[in-house]
């Protein structure tokens, strides 16, 4: 094993997505691995009953409870723009934290961070006027509510600009550009599941801040926070491999 310095990162999961019960067993063991879970609030997936289920599960795993609100594209996955102005934006992201915050309140837990999901994602990472109307929701809950989001991106400027901490994520399973945006997933080799390859590239975005996008070059970031999407081929195995991988190469996982 390399001698690396001690270091640390959280380790994310978007989880309350799936229906089936296969999808309820990867999640199940997804969270013995994880240390911060997403949890899709019925928009774009989920309902209150998953959320629920997920909560008391974070409560026993000791894992922190995140919000993961997005379009209400049931059909798309929430992985599709649907055009709206920041206030509706803003109004559609409180409902979904706020039924997250009671969900976890009645289970003993606190809401601890609010990451937005798919197309919402990826428009908050650089459009200003959306990142500014999904950080006024979550700060309506509470300043000690965090962001989770892309690093490099918008919604983390605006954050800390508003006084909300952030926490600034990458992905394991996903394939860079070069300005830091991710590959669609409509594009070839935007996903990533050979455990071994996650495993490399997750150390070294801790590690060195750099990942290299899908034309060679390398991408500057900050690694706080690694995800790995429940719904990626082979992901409990990832996550499990994952966990161990960076303990094994002297980087602590903790929740942030």
């Amino acid at each position: 094993m390399i001698d690396f310095d001690p270091m640390h990162v959280d380790l994310n999961c978007d989880l309350g997505e799936m229906d089936s019960i296969e999808g309820r067993r990867i999640e199940c063991e997804i969270l013995q691995y994880v240390t911060s879970a997403n949890v899709a609030c019925g928009a774009h997936a989920g309902d209150e009953s998953r959320m629920r289920d997920v909560a008391a599960l974070c409560r026993e795993h000791d894992v922190a409870f995140g919000a993961h609100p997005g379009y209400p594209d049931r059909l798309n996955f929430g992985r599709r723009v649907i055009p709206m102005s920041p206030s509706s934006i803003q109004q559609l992201v409180a409902e979904q934290i706020g039924l997250a915050a009671e969900i976890a309140a009645a289970e003993g837990i606190s809401l601890h961070h609010v990451k937005p999901h798919g197309a919402l994602y990826n428009l908050a990472a650089c459009n200003a006027a959306v990142a500014e109307a999904i950080v006024f929701a979550v700060r309506e809950m509470g300043n000690e509510i965090k962001v989770l989001g892309l690093s490099g991106s918008l919604l983390i400027t605006c954050a800390r600009h508003h006084g909300l901490a952030a926490i600034s994520e990458v992905f394991a399973d996903r394939n860079y550009r070069p300005d830091g945006s991710l590959v669609p997933r409509d594009q070839a080799h935007s996903v990533l599941t050979d455990q071994s390859e996650v495993l490399i590239r997750a150390v070294e975005m801790v590690r060195s801040g750099l990942v290299i996008s899908d034309n060679g070059s390398a991408v500057s970031l900050v690694a706080e926070s690694i995800c790995v999407h429940s719904d990626t081929a082979n992901a409990v195995n990832i996550v499990r491999q994952l966990r161990q991988g960076l303990l094994d190469y002297r980087i602590a996982v903790r929740r942030p």
